[in-house]
């Protein structure tokens, strides 16, 4: 499999995100109680992956477009041989995510992109002391790195939420 091993992190902030990020939160609110949206990954009282589709909220194939763009130029393939997948992360006040990975697929790379990010509301960690790198966010910014790198995001400090997009990026035709 043609994994980054030696890649820490990129970071770029979106140059429309202004928008994108309101109706990405519009489309939200509207629809995280529905009854037919798939929620996993229970820590804690909450669930950390909260699923939408560009049908309920189409400016998420905006970012997933955009998202693809950036992840072509780091990993130096072609646009059309990447797909990606996302979901919403919604951090309440107090809430933090536990050290994990994505690798467990055919992930080429993860990625975070940042919708609603008030001061304090956590820093993202990306791999374990003492080599690690702390990221603390912004709204529209996206940071991208390895999916076997261990990551996790401090505790909300702040009286709001904080709203992200975890995604992963892989090849569109997987290795057989």
């Amino acid at each position: 499999m043609n994994r980054i091993q030696h890649f820490s992190l990129h970071t770029t902030l979106l140059s429309h995100f202004e928008g994108l990020n309101r109706h990405l939160l519009e489309g939200l609110m509207r629809h995280i109680d529905d009854e037919n949206t798939r929620k996993t990954h229970l820590f804690f009282g909450r669930y950390e992956n909260i699923y939408l589709s560009s049908k309920q909220i189409p400016q998420i194939d905006d970012i997933l477009d955009s998202v693809i763009e950036v992840a072509s130029k780091v990993l130096k393939r072609p646009a059309n041989e990447l797909k990606a997948g996302l979901w919403f992360n919604v951090m309440n006040p107090g809430d933090k995510t536990t050290l994990h990975k994505h690798d467990d697929d055919d992930e080429l790379l993860s990625a975070v992109y940042y919708i609603k990010v008030p001061e304090n509301s956590g820093d993202l960690i990306i791999g374990k002391s003492p080599a690690f790198t702390r990221l603390t966010p912004q709204e529209g910014m996206l940071a991208l790195f390895s999916p076997s790198m261990p990551h996790e995001v401090t505790e909300n400090l702040s009286p709001d939420c904080r709203i992200s997009l975890g995604i992963n990026i892989g090849p569109l035709h997987p290795e057989e």
